[in-house]
């Protein structure tokens, strides 16, 4: 049984935003830029939500052998996850739109600094620079979280 593709990662059908020289960071453009990149993954994560409730609908067996009806069980199972997973970042996504609407995008949550376009290309729902990411990194895994 096929198990559908996780769509946690960012679009990858975009084209890298090229500032001119001396374009004032996250001006119109900019946020619109992402807006749109953020409002393509919410689509593809909606269809992947609609792909996979047909399929759970579609491909729901009845099996006689225990072993067939654990195996549809266990992909079942996995799908929901991945949904659950995908279900969290689509509210994320909806919170980072958010921003985007209150001009309150782009900018580190623990430093103020920016997170700059190629990271937010990569992730556009970062809320922190690389740097301060790193950071809440290393205490989380020295914390043992």
């Amino acid at each position: 049984m096929p198990v559908a593709a996780q769509k946690t990662e960012a679009p990858k059908k975009f084209t890298p935003y090229e500032a001119a020289p001396g374009e004032e960071y996250m001006n119109e453009k900019q946020l619109e830029h992402f807006r749109q990149i953020l409002l393509d993954w919410k689509q593809e994560l909606m269809e992947e939500v609609d792909r996979t409730v047909r399929h759970l609908q579609e491909d729901a067996n009845n099996y006689a052998d225990p072993a067939d009806r654990a195996t549809q069980e266990e992909g079942f199972s996995l799908e929901l996850r991945t949904r659950d997973r995908e279900r969290k970042l689509l509210k994320k996504i909806n919170e980072t739109i958010e921003k985007i609407d209150e001009d309150d995008y782009g900018f580190c949550e623990a430093c103020g600094v920016e997170i700059g376009i190629r990271r937010l290309e990569a992730r556009p729902t970062a809320t922190l620079c690389v740097d301060c990411k790193t950071l809440a990194e290393l205490k989380e895994k020295q914390l043992g979280g």
